[in-house]
């Protein structure tokens, strides 16, 4: 029988009162706690941070296992609101793309399914952010990229301590701190396609009380053209968050920290999921049918956040987190096409867009219709009465959970244990109430047939309960550091499918549903790291742990399950820093969840076993500093990647296709680079970057078709300060404006954000 949060709430103050009592004999001295700026505040010994994993990029370096973390300064570098353009310096971490803003990002870590980052854990100030985590991983809401400060990426055995999806690892966005003292900032850029943006923010801290209000403007009219039509294709977003914090005597035997974070965000985005046919996109890659001219995404999301957290002077620090998030999103979009017509949206019986875009491709007939004539529909020709489908696909989602961490630091003969333990209950909820409508196209028009009932395109709620427990030790020994750990998730997945075409569907009659699933998940995810310290400059890292993933409500669907390894060296000296480090993914099964942005032919929601998949991997990062003459210094930074993920078995299946041994897993690509070089000098500071990525098979057959393209992007950046307080700058994003098939899912070829230029201004106060 679940517990519900209250109850839950409830017994974990109590918890964290037991667990903050003095410990007979304990050795340690206290640590000073700062925000991410590096800058002192309270002097509190607190050893857990609310928002953090691990903390700044020198921690990264003290992990036992695979870390990176992105700073603000390499954030302010290029001035990005695309997290793909950040997280390319990020060895293991790749990338598909599809709207070219990374409105919804497609991100895999160590080739973990990349489809809307389903298989990442996804947390913004170590809260999970993505919508439904558990029952609808899929990310159609991702944290305004533009107003982070700093991100946070764990791999490997550490990566235990964040779930559920621990395969891969995790991605922490963490948001503006409350500054040390009194400063606000205010941002303002324009650019290309009337492309603008504002980030302002204020905040200040006293002994007792700190405050930060924040807000991020953003709106572009796009870098596409639909078909005769004078619509854009950009976005308009509006972002707001606001914290409130308050603090007890530095000097208490018992101190503590009460913090109140609330976020809302609005987005209208002119996005379709419609590509072009190969032929289109080399004489044009940048057009958009005129079928899809109605499309767009509206979505709002809203976030509470409640952090209680406390500390005594003997090394012991808890958190307590109680969090809320409600999303809403209704992406109206055109999904299918019938070249005879439908008498009504209820019963209309098409094909999907992405069957139309393969059969002109390939020259290909189609339920009757030639390519030509397939060809002529999306170039604007007449079609019958509801030939065209446009569907609202809207979901309601709500993600709300508490969850309790400790740590405690013991010294016991020149031994130092790191003893963190955590527990948390959460539940979420996607409900489907979509719609779909007919259409058809008149003198290049797109004309109302028939709006459809309320729930004819997909008509269901899917929900879970989890409980999560961990228990991880840093044991720090002479030259040794050993992290071992373990994690338990035991997770309740539920799906009631109801009637899609009833005369109220909205009413979820409890008698009236098409079918309903459940599946229990009880799982323990051991793993363990090791850091050795060869020489004052070189160290060894290895590790061994057990990866997971949610598998779905459809009993049947194994759990996703990996072993993984990984081994490596880190250089720290007079030639910069350096890190090597091979890794292992040892799959026993993969699993494929069904999505409209996947393209597959299967009903989304539905999950699919993958069997077996090895993905060996190796990851190179390196950064260096040179003095040059006249005070000028040369800042170099690189970061590798090489993957080989290829299936075990054969098997055939709606999701993955017909599927032989050594196939490859979709959208891993074999290698990718990133290089960055710069040049600074007092008031000037210029960037240049070049990223090379690999073309992927899109499909594990990878036919004709069903591959992407390489290509190499370049970027470029100028910085000059004005004064202590007034900067400005220009970024030139995609410098030789290289377009290329980025992606062919879900319906077509689907290329790169077209050559940016923006200029900026920055004033801090």
């Amino acid at each position: 029988m679940p517990i519900s949060p209250l109850l839950f709430l409830r017994c974990a103050i109590f918890a964290a009162i037991a667990l903050l009592t003095p410990p007979l004999s304990a050795d340690s001295e206290c640590r000073t706690a700062g925000d991410t700026d590096g800058k002192t505040t309270a002097p509190s010994c607190l050893q857990l941070e609310t928002i953090t994993i691990f903390g700044r990029a020198e921690k990264a370096r003290d992990v036992a296992g695979g870390a990176s973390y992105i700073t603000p300064q390499e954030l302010q570098a290029f001035d990005t609101t695309d997290v793909a353009r950040a997280l390319r310096r990020v060895p293991g971490v790749s990338i598909q793309v599809e709207d070219g803003w990374a409105l919804r990002p497609n991100i895999s870590i160590r080739g973990t399914a990349s489809d809307r980052s389903s298989r990442v854990t996804l947390l913004e100030d170590n809260v999970l952010i993505a919508p439904a985590p558990y029952a609808a991983a899929s990310a159609y809401y991702f944290p305004t990229f533009g107003r982070i400060h700093a991100v946070e990426v764990l791999k490997g055995p550490a990566s235990i301590t964040q779930g559920p999806y621990t395969v891969g690892g995790a991605l922490n966005f963490i948001s503006t701190p409350i500054p040390a003292e009194r400063r606000g900032l205010l941002q303002g850029e324009f650019g290309s396609d009337s492309t603008w943006r504002v980030h302002a923010w204020y905040g200040d801290r006293q002994e007792r009380f700190g405050y930060l209000v924040e807000t991020h403007q953003w709106q572009s009219d796009g870098y596409q053209t639909i078909d005769r039509s004078g619509r854009d294709t950009g976005l308009d977003k509006e972002d707001y968050l606001a914290k409130l914090a308050f603090y007890s005597d530095p000097a208490a035997a018992l101190y503590q920290q009460l913090e109140i974070k609330l976020q809302s965000s609005d987005e209208t985005s002119q996005q379709s999921y419609l590509g072009l046919s190969d032929a289109d996109f080399a004489h044009d890659p940048l057009r958009r049918y005129g079928v899809s001219e109605l499309d767009q995404m509206n979505n709002d999301h809203d976030q509470v956040v409640l952090s209680w957290r406390a500390e005594t002077g003997n090394g012991i620090g808890a958190v307590l987190t109680a969090y809320s998030n409600d999303t809403s999103r209704a992406w109206y979009k055109t999904e299918a096409f019938d070249f005879d017509g439908s008498e009504d949206p209820q019963t209309f019986s098409g094909t999907s867009w992405a069957n139309v875009v393969e059969a002109i491709n390939a020259g290909e007939s189609l339920g009757g219709s030639t390519p030509d004539e397939l060809q002529a529909v999306l170039d604007g020709a007449d079609t019958a009465p509801g030939a065209i489908q446009v569907r609202n696909n809207s979901r309601d989602y709500y993600s709300r959970g508490v969850q309790l961490g400790f740590d405690r630091l013991l010294e016991t003969g020149g031994v130092t244990h790191s003893l963190q333990a955590g527990i948390r209950y959460h539940e979420d909820e996607e409900d489907r109430l979509q719609r779909s409508d007919n259409y058809q196209q008149i003198g290049g028009e797109l004309v109302l047939n028939q709006v459809g009932l309320e729930g004819n395109a997909g008509n269901r709620l899917q929900s879970a309960e989890a409980w999560a427990v961990y228990v991880f030790d840093r044991i720090d020994w002479e030259d040794w550091t050993l992290t071992p750990g373990l994690r338990f998730e035991s997770i309740d997945l539920g799906r009631v499918r109801y009637f899609e075409n009833s005369e109220d569907p909205a009413s979820r009659d409890p008698d009236n549903f098409r079918d309903s699933q459940s599946n229990q998940v009880d799982i323990w995810l051991p793993g363990i790291g090791a850091l050795y310290q060869l020489n004052a400059e070189w160290r060894a890292v290895a590790g061994i742990h057990k990866g997971f993933a949610v598998p779905g409500s459809q009993p049947g669907v194994d759990p996703e399950e990996s072993i993984n390894y990984e081994y490596g060296v880190r250089y720290e000296g007079d030639l910069g820093s350096f890190e090597a480090m091979g890794f292992f993914n040892d799959y026993s099964n993969l699993v494929g969840v069904c999505t409209n942005s996947s393209g597959a032919n299967c009903e989304p929601g539905d999950a699919f076993n993958g069997d077996a998949v090895h993905i060996p991997g190796l990851e190179l990062t390196w950064s260096a500093s040179i003095p040059l003459e006249g005070g000028w210094s040369l800042p170099l930074r690189a970061a590798y990647t090489w993957m080989d993920a290829e299936f075990q078995t054969a098997f055939d299946s709606e999701f993955f296709g017909a599927v032989e041994p050594g196939d490859p897993v979709p959208y891993i690509p074999a290698s990718q680079l990133w290089f960055a070089a710069g040049l600074e000098n007092g008031p000037w500071a210029f960037d240049v970057s070049l990223n090379l990525v690999d073309d992927v098979c899109t499909t594990a057959d990878c036919g004709e078709f069903e591959r992407t393209e390489s290509a190499t992007m370049v970027d470029l950046a100028a910085h000059f300060r004005l004064t202590e307080s007034l900067a400005f700058y220009g970024v030139v994003e995609n410098a030789t404006d290289e377009l290329y098939i980025a992606g062919r899912q879900p319906y077509g070829a689907r290329a790169n954000k077209a050559r940016t230029f923006i200029l900026g201004a920055r004033f801090s106060f």
